[in-house]
Protein backbone atom coordinates (compact mmCIF):
# COMPACT_ATOMS: atom_id res chain seq x y z
CA UNK A 1 0.00 0.00 0.00
CA UNK A 2 2.82 2.50 0.20
CA UNK A 3 2.48 5.55 -2.24
CA UNK A 4 5.63 6.04 -3.32
CA UNK A 5 9.34 4.74 -2.23
CA UNK A 6 11.09 8.73 -0.87
CA UNK A 7 8.41 11.65 0.14
CA UNK A 8 9.73 15.45 -0.14
CA UNK A 9 12.88 16.18 1.47
CA UNK A 10 14.27 12.54 0.48
CA UNK A 11 12.52 11.15 3.77
CA UNK A 12 10.76 7.75 3.28
CA UNK A 13 6.75 8.71 2.16
CA UNK A 14 4.71 7.30 4.94
CA UNK A 15 2.71 4.22 4.20
CA UNK A 16 -0.98 3.79 4.24
CA UNK A 17 -2.64 0.91 5.76
CA UNK A 18 -6.27 0.96 7.42
CA UNK A 19 -6.93 2.54 10.78
CA UNK A 20 -6.08 -0.24 13.50
CA UNK A 21 -7.09 -0.03 17.20
CA UNK A 22 -3.77 1.12 18.24
CA UNK A 23 -4.13 4.33 16.02
CA UNK A 24 -7.49 5.63 17.90
CA UNK A 25 -5.50 7.62 20.53
CA UNK A 26 -2.36 8.96 17.72
CA UNK A 27 -5.58 10.37 15.49
CA UNK A 28 -6.87 11.72 18.80
CA UNK A 29 -3.53 13.45 19.50
CA UNK A 30 -3.47 14.50 15.73
CA UNK A 31 -7.10 16.39 15.60
CA UNK A 32 -5.94 17.87 19.07
CA UNK A 33 -2.94 19.51 17.94
CA UNK A 34 -3.98 20.77 14.52
CA UNK A 35 -5.59 23.86 16.58
CA UNK A 36 -8.70 23.24 13.88
CA UNK A 37 -10.90 21.28 15.69
CA UNK A 38 -13.64 21.99 18.65
CA UNK A 39 -13.85 19.03 21.26
CA UNK A 40 -17.56 18.27 19.39
CA UNK A 41 -15.73 17.88 16.58
CA UNK A 42 -13.22 15.71 17.61
CA UNK A 43 -15.65 13.63 19.26
CA UNK A 44 -17.34 13.17 16.22
CA UNK A 45 -14.32 12.34 14.55
CA UNK A 46 -13.50 9.35 16.98
CA UNK A 47 -16.97 8.24 16.93
CA UNK A 48 -16.32 7.36 13.17
CA UNK A 49 -12.72 5.96 14.00
CA UNK A 50 -14.52 3.69 16.55
CA UNK A 51 -17.39 2.59 14.00
CA UNK A 52 -14.91 1.50 11.54
CA UNK A 53 -12.88 -0.48 14.58
CA UNK A 54 -15.57 -2.45 15.05
CA UNK A 55 -17.90 -3.07 11.91
CA UNK A 56 -15.23 -2.14 9.02
CA UNK A 57 -16.92 -2.06 5.70
CA UNK A 58 -19.91 -2.32 7.19
CA UNK A 59 -19.82 1.19 9.26
CA UNK A 60 -19.96 2.59 5.33
CA UNK A 61 -16.29 4.30 6.59
CA UNK A 62 -12.87 3.92 5.22
CA UNK A 63 -10.09 4.62 7.66
CA UNK A 64 -6.56 5.16 6.72
CA UNK A 65 -3.40 6.32 8.28
CA UNK A 66 -0.20 7.13 7.48
CA UNK A 67 2.86 5.83 8.48
CA UNK A 68 6.58 6.82 8.60
CA UNK A 69 7.14 4.24 11.46
CA UNK A 70 6.20 1.29 13.48
CA UNK A 71 4.35 2.80 15.90
CA UNK A 72 4.44 6.44 14.66
CA UNK A 73 0.86 7.90 13.01
CA UNK A 74 1.47 11.22 10.75
CA UNK A 75 -2.18 11.67 9.37
CA UNK A 76 -5.37 9.86 8.95
CA UNK A 77 -8.19 9.73 6.58
CA UNK A 78 -11.61 8.31 7.00
CA UNK A 79 -14.03 8.35 3.52
CA UNK A 80 -17.34 6.85 2.97
CA UNK A 81 -19.93 6.01 -0.05
CA UNK A 82 -22.66 9.19 0.65
CA UNK A 83 -25.98 7.30 1.36
CA UNK A 84 -28.41 7.17 -1.42
CA UNK A 85 -26.03 7.67 -4.46
CA UNK A 86 -24.57 6.30 -7.03
CA UNK A 87 -20.93 6.04 -7.21
CA UNK A 88 -20.52 9.49 -5.20
CA UNK A 89 -18.18 9.31 -1.51
CA UNK A 90 -17.93 11.88 0.64
CA UNK A 91 -14.65 12.64 2.35
CA UNK A 92 -15.44 13.09 6.02
CA UNK A 93 -11.80 13.75 7.75
CA UNK A 94 -8.03 14.11 6.84
CA UNK A 95 -5.85 15.38 9.63
CA UNK A 96 -1.85 15.41 9.68
CA UNK A 97 0.33 16.00 12.35
CA UNK A 98 1.40 19.21 12.31
CA UNK A 99 5.21 18.26 13.25
CA UNK A 100 4.73 16.16 9.89
CA UNK A 101 2.97 18.78 7.68
CA UNK A 102 4.50 20.06 4.69
CA UNK A 103 6.33 16.43 3.55
CA UNK A 104 2.90 16.00 0.96
CA UNK A 105 1.27 13.58 3.55
CA UNK A 106 -1.93 15.15 3.12
CA UNK A 107 -1.89 14.95 -0.79
CA UNK A 108 -0.55 11.05 -0.67
CA UNK A 109 -3.34 10.15 2.29
CA UNK A 110 -6.10 12.16 -0.32
CA UNK A 111 -4.24 10.79 -3.70
CA UNK A 112 -4.77 7.00 -1.88
CA UNK A 113 -8.34 7.71 -1.09
CA UNK A 114 -9.19 8.47 -4.46
CA UNK A 115 -7.79 5.78 -6.08
CA UNK A 116 -9.46 3.29 -3.23
CA UNK A 117 -12.44 4.86 -3.85
CA UNK A 118 -12.15 4.36 -7.60
CA UNK A 119 -11.30 0.86 -7.02
CA UNK A 120 -14.96 0.55 -5.10
CA UNK A 121 -16.38 2.30 -8.14
CA UNK A 122 -16.70 6.07 -6.79
CA UNK A 123 -17.17 8.48 -9.32
CA UNK A 124 -16.90 11.59 -7.51
CA UNK A 125 -15.40 12.84 -4.14
CA UNK A 126 -17.00 15.66 -2.33
CA UNK A 127 -15.64 17.83 0.76
CA UNK A 128 -16.85 20.08 2.71
CA UNK A 129 -15.19 22.87 4.65
CA UNK A 130 -15.48 26.18 6.81
CA UNK A 131 -15.02 29.94 4.75
CA UNK A 132 -13.24 31.15 8.10
CA UNK A 133 -10.20 32.24 7.35
CA UNK A 134 -8.27 29.75 9.85
CA UNK A 135 -9.44 27.27 7.10
CA UNK A 136 -7.87 29.12 4.31
CA UNK A 137 -5.11 27.20 3.77
CA UNK A 138 -7.60 23.70 3.90
CA UNK A 139 -8.91 25.47 1.09
CA UNK A 140 -6.16 25.81 -0.87
CA UNK A 141 -4.66 22.55 -0.18
CA UNK A 142 -7.96 20.94 -1.79
CA UNK A 143 -7.41 23.71 -4.65
CA UNK A 144 -4.02 21.92 -5.41
CA UNK A 145 -5.32 18.39 -5.18
CA UNK A 146 -7.54 19.46 -8.14
CA UNK A 147 -10.51 20.08 -6.10
CA UNK A 148 -13.22 22.68 -7.31
CA UNK A 149 -15.76 24.80 -4.92
CA UNK A 150 -18.75 23.81 -6.40
CA UNK A 151 -21.33 25.22 -3.93
CA UNK A 152 -21.86 27.75 -0.80
CA UNK A 153 -23.75 27.81 1.72
CA UNK A 154 -23.87 31.25 3.72
CA UNK A 155 -24.48 31.38 7.22
CA UNK A 156 -24.43 27.10 7.53
CA UNK A 157 -22.18 26.64 10.06
CA UNK A 158 -23.16 30.04 12.45
CA UNK A 159 -23.23 33.55 11.38
CA UNK A 160 -20.71 33.96 9.20
CA UNK A 161 -19.35 31.20 8.40
CA UNK A 162 -20.44 29.36 5.14
CA UNK A 163 -20.26 25.83 4.11
CA UNK A 164 -18.02 25.02 1.07
CA UNK A 165 -18.35 22.51 -0.75
CA UNK A 166 -15.49 21.14 -2.85
CA UNK A 167 -15.27 18.15 -5.82
CA UNK A 168 -13.69 16.25 -7.99
CA UNK A 169 -14.91 13.68 -10.83
CA UNK A 170 -12.49 10.34 -10.54
CA UNK A 171 -13.52 9.60 -13.80
CA UNK A 172 -10.96 10.29 -16.28
CA UNK A 173 -11.78 13.47 -18.22
CA UNK A 174 -14.72 14.26 -16.48
CA UNK A 175 -14.80 17.22 -13.91
CA UNK A 176 -17.63 18.37 -11.47
CA UNK A 177 -19.61 21.08 -13.02
CA UNK A 178 -20.37 24.14 -10.42
CA UNK A 179 -22.90 25.22 -13.05
CA UNK A 180 -25.85 22.59 -12.98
Amino acid sequence: MRQSPTGRQGRPAPEIRPLEPHHREPVRGILERTGYFTAVEIGTALELVDDWLVRGDASGYLCFVASSGASSVDGYICVGPTPLTEGTYDLYWIAVDPAAQGRGTGRRLLAFAEGHVQGRGGRLLLIETSSQPLYAPTVRFYERCGYALLARIADFYRAGDDKLIFGKSLVRGAAPDASR
